[in-house]
């Protein structure tokens, strides 16, 4: 599909975080790009016209008569969409967006993939800013934007940066023997390495594309339950990413996780073990024990490309973090208002305990919307419930598409607020963002930190909430002021 010249490229499903940083770096480059999407609307709309990206509201197939050269196909694009059926019927070029970043932006380039069940946007962003704080301005896709780089792709500087020297991974060199610094200079790519699916086409998870050098492998847990059946299938998918990371080739593998150390065993590369000692010498102004783990894998990986200890720590001193994990989404009352993606029970933990940190003996309250694949079911039931504790409040919203779940398999909120409640905790479930507002409003007082867990829009709560906390200290201000 890329013997041929290809000038022009359509994207179905352009409105995707992914898709939309993709074909960004596609006009970029001089490419025609256009894209379709039935969920158009700011901010991404405004994004992509920005850049001179023509997005047409819908999927029919009219939206290919101008003849693309190659259209890219998103992964939550299925049988049955009028633009894939017409792609199927007259046999036209296409591709799924893994297979583009790999031949358009990672080929030519050292790739390095951060994979894991958690940590990877983090993770990622923080290696990509200490990479470029060194002059090495890398490329990379990350599933988040950074907030040091404003955007979530960026393709790869050709010419190597600054001329910093790089550890250069030689073809055919023993895989027991350390990376060697060499005077020449590398372009590297990062590319945050997701075990979802790729395309209805191709059901390999996204990594397998990505032509890995060098492999970050955070943790490894149980997730994604619509395409994943248990945790072996997850452990597949990570074996097929090790599979194909070439002798000469790195991976730096948790060594505090077992079912990490268990894909790792007989990879066909050199595997250096980390842990979060390995971050002890190092300053990062992110809290967590969780973002100390993935700062250590970050030291480890900038060491062996070659980068000095002031060079990571400079680094990690100026890196100011990612949108939408434990973001300050505003204050109103004197009370905090965070936005986190978390919505895994041990990411959800692992953010409250840093909130913990970061904000000691304050109340803490967690918004939670049931929106993933996963904890729309009923497989994590107990285990939210207990991570939802570490929180002095909760609010559950509503369970996204529920009626597309047999019973059997839905998630049973009220049984979470039951257990909370049994614990000491206030709980609520309230199937509107409106009516969370409204019920958790007046409990709140000054110091007080609200969480919003979600990896959706949860109806807009952050905002809502934040106006509703103004309104409230608006007219205390004015009672205040009136004579008795």
């Amino acid at each position: 599909m890329f013997n041929k010249e290809v000038n022009s490229l359509h994207f179905v499903g352009v409105c995707g975080t992914a898709m939309a940083g993709v074909a960004a770096l596609c006009r970029e480059r001089s490419f025609t790009v256009t894209g379709s999407d039935e969920n158009v609307y700011p901010p991404m709309s405004t994004f992509l016209e920005a850049r001179g990206i023509r997005i047409l509201a819908g999927y029919r197939e009219a939206n290919l008569d101008h003849h693309p050269e190659l259209i890219v196909i998103g992964n939550a694009m299925r049988r049955g969409n009028p633009e894939v059926e017409c792609v199927l019927d007259e046999r036209l070029n296409y591709c799924s967006l893994p297979e583009l970043v790999r031949e358009f932006f990672i080929r030519g380039h050292h790739s390095i993939v951060v994979a894991g069940t958690h940590g990877k946007t983090t993770t990622t962003s923080l290696l990509a800013w200490t990479l470029d704080c060194a002059g090495l301005q890398p490329g990379f896709l990350i599933g988040g934007i950074p907030n040091n780089f404003g955007c979530g792709a960026r393709a790869a500087n050709h010419s190597g940066g600054s001329g910093i020297p790089a550890a250069i991974f030689r073809p055919g060199r023993d895989k027991n023997v350390a990376p060697t610094s060499d005077s020449a200079t590398q372009s590297f790519f990062l590319t945050e390495g997701d075990e979802y699916d790729t395309a209805f086409f191709d059901k390999r998870s996204k990594f397998v594309h990505y032509l890995p050098d060098t492999v970050i492998l955070n943790n490894i847990e149980f997730d994604h339950a619509d395409i994943f059946p248990d945790l072996a299938a997850v452990k597949r998918a990570f074996r097929q990413l090790v599979a194909v990371v070439p002798r000469r080739g790195l991976i730096i593998a948790n060594g505090d996780d077992a079912n990490v150390r268990e894909v790792v065993a007989g990879a066909p590369c050199r595997v250096c073990h980390f842990d979060r000692t390995h971050a002890g010498n190092f300053v990062l102004p992110l809290p967590g024990e969780h973002n100390r783990l993935n700062a250590a894998a970050v030291a480890v990986c900038a060491r062996e490309l070659g980068l000095t200890g002031d060079q990571i720590q400079r680094a990690f001193a100026t890196f100011k973090g990612v949108k939408r994990r434990l973001e300050v989404r505003g204050e109103a009352g004197g009370v905090t208002v965070l936005d986190d993606f978390a919505h895994h029970p041990t990411a959800i933990t692992q953010t409250l305990r840093a909130i913990r940190e970061q904000y000691p003996r304050q109340r803490v309250w967690a918004l939670f919307e049931p929106r993933s694949n996963t904890t729309r079911r009923n497989i994590f039931q107990r285990e939210l419930a207990e991570s939802l504790a570490q929180a002095d409040g909760v609010f559950i919203g509503k369970v996204d598409r529920l009626s597309e779940l047999p019973e059997a398999e839905r998630l049973k909120p009220e049984l979470i607020i039951d257990t909370l409640r049994a614990r000491g905790r206030v709980a609520e479930y309230s199937p509107s963002a409106d009516a969370i507002v409204e019920k958790l409003v007046p409990s709140l007082r000054p110091r007080d930190v609200v969480a919003v867990f979600s990896n959706g829009k949860f109806d807009g709560i952050h905002d809502k909430l934040l106006t509703r906390l103004n309104r409230r200290g608006h007219h205390e201000t004015i009672s205040n002021q009136c004579p008795d």
